[in-house]
């Protein structure tokens, strides 16, 4: 595997004067859409990683071909050394200045009456009272702005900047609302940045899952059967198969029993878990015959639940691990589907352990140390989130304020057992729970949230989940929450991209290719193709209906690991002459020799 280096852009600059290079830009860029289409309606135009956007309403269509054009009028401005001079405004002058832009209209009655502009409603504190309204003039364009602002657009490098592309985004994120034109640019403190950016961009491009996965033959899609639902081939199920059985092969270790449970529930379940009144909107409905409400399951904790309560356990049978990959369904809307990345059917390798408060540490060690064995298999070092809930904010959780701080107060001393290093992010726990979430970084350095150990107090008193303990009494039992991979699509999605679609040898669909010369060697391949089967490897035996050139063509784009070319040279000899993907230079060795190295790396999933 190839791993690539880019600049580590938001570190290569004080990062608030950063943030304030691209506010600015923003500003230019709705300067110059204004001068070009004097009618539009603004958005809001916030800094983004590595850039800036602005949403428009517009008279007409943009297209791709406008943006070259925006951004000559930008660099223009940057030229003038143009000033962003701030001035407070009442509300009447606020609605006076911007009279004709109504969603500016409508950001000034929030600041009014809210103190804020933001749209959700749970993060709104409920202040009242006018909160100071500021704008922000450059040259003869103001914009409703807080800030902040570069002094001078001559502090803006002209030629570290670039509009990247268009898309569509609904005002205020609600599909009730107008679809506004958003314009994405890239801003950096200097040229080399971003040209170190756009390569990496083109990087990404090369190796999206969303195109290297149907070129791999791993997975597709289909209209008849509805987006965000994937397809597996053969060699995507082997794929998965691959993953889950080594996950499987981790945890059956450790003393896990594979459970299994239907795809439906009736509501009942989910209400009393506290699913449904949290998350009704997003699961799919079904209503039987008979006038009965059924969904189709989001995930699997409340079923597992009811598998323990089918009898009372002593403290002696705990804890009790089970273990179930299955798929969940979340009504996901269109807009946010995304490849393997975001989908409607999600299969989770999910598993649930019951037990003791005085077990919890022990359990979650073990967990750690499958999550870094099988990672490490992939090359992926890990980094650790502690996901707490927000304190300011307890009715987006269930249970009361102790049992969350003795929760959070167990994965602390947990994480600090394990000598890791955590970062604390308030608002990411689950609804019932905290969480240790593992963050790996793949070969372009983006960070993906994978693994997560989950504590829960809340669920096992929600369903009344106990044991029998030493004095005979009924104890309260606790839960947690085990995914290794989450969702096995999205992991795939992030292995296609990590890799580039070229999978390490245990992981490959097929682990070597023969390819004939001719019809008079197509017997030797197909004799050679069974022994090299027989001792445990994927082959894939091609037919002497094209050229070699084109065979060992299509062998490379397949990112088959290993190839072996088979003629009248080779079918009379002792040695097989290997071509490893990646290399030119044939090797030349025996049989037993490669057999046994193979297999060796396929054993040891080493890369």
């Amino acid at each position: 595997m190839v791993s690539l280096q880019f600049l580590p852009f938001t570190h290569m600059a004080n990062e608030k004067n950063l943030e304030n290079l691209r506010h600015s830009l923003a500003h230019l860029l709705a300067a110059s859409v204004l001068e070009l289409m004097p009618d539009a309606k603004l958005g809001v135009g916030p800094t983004i990683a590595q850039g800036f956007y602005y949403d428009f309403l517009l008279p007409r269509p943009l297209t791709p071909q406008d943006l070259p054009k925006l951004e000559k009028m930008m660099r223009k401005k940057i030229g003038q050394g143009l000033g962003f001079k701030r001035e407070e405004l009442s509300e009447k002058q606020a609605r006076e200045k911007f009279s004709n832009q109504p969603f500016k209209l409508e950001l000034i009655h929030d600041l009014v009456t809210k103190g804020t502009t933001v749209f959700d409603e749970l993060q709104n504190d409920g202040s009242k009272g006018q909160a100071t309204i500021t704008s922000y003039t450059t040259g003869s364009f103001v914009d409703l702005c807080r800030g902040g602002h570069v002094e001078s657009t001559r502090e803006i490098s002209a030629d570290a900047f670039t509009l990247t592309h268009l898309a569509g985004a609904y005002w205020r994120g609600d599909e009730k609302n107008p679809m506004l034109t958003r314009i994405y640019g890239a801003a950096f403190a200097t040229k080399a940045e971003l040209d170190a950016y756009l390569k990496l961009q083109e990087e990404i491009k090369k190796r999206d899952h969303r195109v290297l996965g149907p070129a791999l033959d791993l997975f597709t899609f289909s209209d008849l059967v509805g987006s965000g639902l994937p397809l597996w081939t053969p060699k995507g199920t082997l794929l998965r198969d691959l993953l889950d059985s080594y996950v499987w092969e981790l945890r059956q270790a450790a003393g896990y029993e594979r459970v299994d449970i239907p795809h439906i529930s009736k509501k009942d379940l989910f209400e009393k878990s506290g699913h449904w009144q949290k998350f009704k909107d997003e699961l799919f409905h079904i209503t039987s015959r008979e006038g009965h409400t059924f969904a189709m399951k989001p995930m699997n904790c409340p079923h597992h639940t009811q598998i323990y309560a089918r009898k009372q356990f002593s403290y002696r049978e705990l804890p009790q691990r089970y273990a179930s990959t299955t798929k969940v369904y979340r009504d996901e809307q269109s807009g946010e589907l995304a490849g393997l990345s975001r989908v409607r059917s999600i299969t989770q390798d999910d598993a649930h352990v019951f037990c003791r408060e005085s077990q919890v540490e022990a359990e979650c060690k073990t967990i750690w140390g499958i999550v870094k064995k099988f990672y490490s298999a992939a090359g992926f070092s890990l980094d650790v989130r502690l996901s707490l809930h927000d304190p300011k904010h307890p009715e987006k959780y269930l249970g009361d304020v102790q049992r969350w701080a003795k929760a959070e107060t167990t994965l602390r001393k947990i994480v600090r057992s394990m000598k890791a290093q955590a970062t604390e992010a308030p608002g990411e726990a689950a609804f019932y729970g905290p969480k240790v979430d593992f963050m790996a970084k793949d070969s372009l350095g983006r960070e993906w949230q994978v693994a997560t150990i989950q504590l829960d107090m809340n669920l096992p008193e929600r369903f009344d989940l106990d044991c029998i303990n030493e004095q005979g009494e009924h104890e309260r039992i606790v839960m947690i929450h085990a995914a290794i991979m989450g969702s096995l699509e999205r992991y795939i999605s992030i292995l296609i991209e990590h890799f580039a679609g070229a999978f390490p040898l245990w992981l490959a669909p097929v682990h070597v290719a023969i390819i004939p010369v001719g019809l008079k060697h197509q017997k030797a391949c197909a004799k050679l193709g069974k022994e090299l089967q027989a001792a445990g490897l994927r082959v894939d035996v091609g037919l002497a209906d094209q050229s070699v050139g084109k065979s060992i063509r299509e062998a490379e784009k397949q990112k088959i690991p290993y190839m072996l070319v088979i003629g009248d040279k080779e079918v009379g000899s002792t040695k097989l002459h290997v071509r490893v993907r990646g290399k030119q230079k044939l090797q030349v060795i025996s049989k037993k020799p490669f057999l046994a190295y193979l297999l060796k790396k396929i054993t040891q999933r080493k890369r």
